[in-house]
């Protein structure tokens, strides 16, 4: 075991209620490896990958493959290692590299989740070597019925990692995080609500119903909170408010029918008619901001010069005396308070010194000036 202390992740700026356990610590590498906020990109897209459950049942939960073939790399995370291993063969692997070890393992063997003994489903947490022992990271949170899981760091010793057949370790190395455009797709929620509608084992429909609305409604917060990142808002639209609390309704209700119909009761009505209508809803509530897409769809297709990203950073960083990791995460300027005008004028300023030349005056405008990514864009005219 190593002598030293393992590598310092940091919780606070991680938006966990919004996350599932999957998505929840690479949210924890994404702002390790590049600044605060960095993880919202990880809610970029919103859709609807239903795919069938072992007993017919359909899911929207994505797959693990999908979550590091298409959400990892927006959070400038790339896999570049999967290996199954052995409790053993993990735990050695942990002792040899030093660095910090995403597993992917049962939720049903890991002793500081409240589904430890009680249920099993794939489950996320950082691993680390340290001297006190193994150093698990698990920023995921939930209420359950079995109690409450919160973000937390945990000293184990090897026992406790040991109840597992095998675990799923991903390495990844850090890549540049894309601006992609936030983006719902024209999803058609009736196959989908229809199949739930019809299932015969009501106590068993309901049951993971409660899940899927769980699901879908941190899927939407998520989003939610990238869109407003995008367009340099504090928070949600009002009409986006007000969806994403009919959303936290929905999940109520189908918990509440769940819960009845597992005790011999009758079940409510209205619940599928409600997700009908909030899937329905979800493409006009969250219609695209007409500058919030221009600006992620230039960058998207125009990529960055990496050289050019960041000599604009380290300008924006001086001026306004800011770390220039949590500049990375594409927050707006303004959200710093010391931000101002006056900064604004000497960041322009700067950026023209240094490239030798000077930014188109037509497009020196205050709502084009608000991001990293607008400084470069107007840089490479």
């Amino acid at each position: 075991m190593p002598t030293t202390p393992p590598t310092a992740l940091h919780l606070d700026d991680i938006r966990t209620a919004w996350l599932d356990c999957i998505q929840v610590n690479l949210a924890v590498l994404a702002d390790h490896f590049h600044g605060p906020g960095t993880h919202l990109r990880l809610g970029a897209r919103l859709d609807l990958p239903v795919r069938p459950l072992p007993d017919g049942l359909p899911t929207a939960d994505p797959t693990l493959e999908s979550r590091l073939a298409t959400d990892a790399p927006l959070a400038g995370l790339r896999p570049v290692r999967r290996a199954c291993l052995t409790p053993p063969e993990l735990l050695a692997e942990a002792a040899r590299d030093t660095g910090v070890h995403y597993v992917v393992a049962d939720s049903f063997h890991l002793p500081w989740l409240p589904y430890h003994g009680n249920s099993h489903m794939e489950h996320s947490f950082l691993l680390t070597a340290g001297p006190a022992g193994w150093h698990v990271t698990d920023a995921y949170r939930i209420e359950t019925r079995w109690g409450a899981a919160v973000p937390g760091q945990h000293v184990l010793t090897t026992e406790d990692l040991s109840g597992f057949e095998t675990a799923e370790l991903i390495t990844f190395a850090p890549s540049e995080p894309r601006q992609a455009p936030p983006t719902v797709t024209d999803h058609d929620p009736e196959p989908y609500v229809t199949a739930y509608a019809g299932w015969p084992d009501r106590v068993r429909a309901l049951e993971q119903l409660s899940k899927e609305t769980w699901l879908l409604a941190r899927a939407r917060r998520l989003h939610a909170a990238y869109r407003a990142q995008c367009a340099g808002r504090a928070g949600e639209s009002d009409a986006e408010r007000a969806h994403l609390a009919a959303w936290d309704r929905l999940v109520e209700h189908t918990y509440l029918a769940h819960r009845r119909v597992a005790r011999g009761r009758a079940e409510p009505s209205g619940t599928l008619d409600r997700l009908h209508e909030l899937l329905t809803a979800d493409r006009q509530v969250f219609a695209a901001d007409r500058t919030e897409l221009s600006r992620a769809e230039t960058d998207d297709s125009h990529p960055v010069d990496p050289d050019l990203h960041r000599m604009i950073t380290r300008i924006v960083s001086d001026v306004l005396g800011v770390p220039a990791r949590d500049l990375r995460s594409g927050a707006a300027l303004d959200s710093f308070p010391s931000f101002s005008s006056f900064r604004l004028v000497e960041i322009v300023e700067r950026v023209e010194r240094e490239l030798g030349g000077e930014l188109d005056a037509d497009e020196l405008v205050p709502e084009r000036l608000r991001h990293i990514d607008d400084l470069c864009r107007l840089a490479r005219r």
